[in-house]
């Protein structure tokens, strides 16, 4: 039983008569726990729904297109609270925050219906073995999850969950019920990379529904009081993991004609290794565990340089990146001034001191380092930083430091970038 809490103006429900405060029953015959049930069982271009006011139970009979919404709205988007995360890895990020960030930073989920919904990735820890027949039942697919190794016993030191190990099965069930599964290893320097991970590469791999495996270093801030040892990756370390991967990859690629396993960039950019090729990453399955993604934005920015018009370009401005984007974001200025001559682009790299400089991404860079390491530059008309830096409202850093602040603070300009190469340029053109 769920509570409405608004009906959307115009939609099946309002039209019907449901009105908010109408507590939610069934939809399709089917009691509705959360919002699974509500969006599997309503997808039917004639949706039975059932539900109580003012304690008189009531059927109504929604008619829709199939698949779009019914038009209820709950008191939170799961229509219960978010599961959360029961582990105690010794990698994890959130463990490592500073103090006095917003509360929801804090929040660590491990909810395996936001992994359907928003794409999270969950460790099954947190499921029951009625949780994975519901998805099996109601073939929701894919699921990502966060595998770490198939070694049970290593897992469960890693995750600090006793139930991490045996949770393993329910990948085995997932697969055999015919759910494809996008996996992700996060490692840590001689912990579970090295046989180790030529192990789990290979248990994975006999999943008959594994679509794609990213495998990406752990993240490490200065603020680790309390927590294990991690070593950070080196040149070597990193050359190491590079190599099992393209290995396990290739041997993919002979079996099923896909790779199916890929290294994150940061790997290759530590290893000081060249990025693959384009096609190798098979259409980018894993952008979002930072899988190819600077690759992309090389090949949408190219494109779009060569459609482009040769034009008068008389600007400058300047880019804000982390550390670890420095040399791809100045290889693209670089080609954006040779081909306008007029053009002025600096690139200027964050270094991380809020987080500690071992964070290197640029998802990570916060408003007040901005501001410490820019004061007194010249920046030209323009800051245009990528939009991973702020939250999905678009208007704070992490540090809750406002857009407004750094403009203020810097006297300029902000420009905000998606990840797409084509928008890098569009900005480079567009004062």
């Amino acid at each position: 039983m769920v509570k409405i809490q608004s009906v959307t103006p115009g939609s099946p429900a309002d039209k019907a008569g449901i009105k908010a405060g109408d507590v939610l029953l069934s939809v399709g015959g089917e009691k509705v726990c959360d919002v699974l049930d509500y969006r599997f069982y309503g997808t039917d271009a004639n949706a039975e729904v059932t539900l109580s006011r003012d304690g008189e139970e009531m059927t109504f009979k929604l008619r829709n297109r199939e698949y779009a919404d019914l038009g209820m709205e709950f008191s939170t988007y799961l229509m219960d609270e978010k599961k959360r995360c029961t582990n105690n890895c010794i990698f994890c990020f959130i463990d490592q925050n500073p103090k006095g960030m917003r509360e929801t930073v804090y929040f660590k989920d491990d909810d395996e219906r936001l992994s359907f919904l928003q794409g999270n990735y969950v460790t099954l820890t947190n499921m029951r073995e009625s949780d994975v027949e519901r998805i099996i039942r109601m073939h929701i697919s894919p699921i990502n999850v966060s595998v770490h190794t198939m070694n049970p016993d290593l897992r469960v030191k890693m995750m600090g969950n006793r139930f991490a190990g045996e949770k393993l099965r329910f990948l085995k069930m997932l697969d055999e019920g015919g759910i494809r599964i996008n996996a992700q290893l996060v490692l840590c320097r001689d912990i579970n990379d090295g046989e180790e991970l030529t192990y789990s590469l290979g248990e994975l791999c006999k999943l008959e529904n594994l679509e794609s495996l990213a495998v990406v270093p752990c993240g490490m801030t200065a603020h680790r009081e309390g927590l294990p040892e991690i070593l950070p990756y080196h040149k070597e370390s990193a050359a190491d993991v590079i190599c099992r991967i393209e290995k396990k990859a290739a041997e993919c690629l002979e079996a099923f004609d896909c790779r199916k396993v890929f290294a994150s960039d940061e790997f290759y950019l530590t290893a000081e290794r060249e990025l693959p090729p384009d096609e190798a990453y098979e259409g980018y399955p894993q952008l979002e565990n930072g899988v190819g993604m600077l690759r992309l934005h090389t090949v949408e920015f190219e494109d779009a340089l060569t459609d482009c018009e040769t034009v008068d370009v008389s600007r400058h401005l300047s880019i804000a990146t982390g550390m670890l984007a420095k040399s791809h974001m100045e290889h693209l200025a670089s080609l954006a001034m040779a081909r306008f001559p007029s053009l002025r682009v600096d690139v200027h790299a964050i270094v991380n001191h809020f987080f500690g400089e071992t964070i290197t991404v640029s998802g990570l860079v916060t408003g007040g380092d901005l501001i410490a390491q820019l004061k007194g530059k010249e920046l030209g008309d323009t800051l245009l930083i990528p939009e991973n830096m702020l939250r999905h409202e678009g208007d704070l850093f992490l540090d809750n430091v406002s857009v407004a602040d750094v403009e203020n603070a810097l006297h300029v300009t902000v420009g905000v970038t998606s990840r797409d190469g084509e928008d890098l340029l569009h900005h480079f053109l567009d004062n």
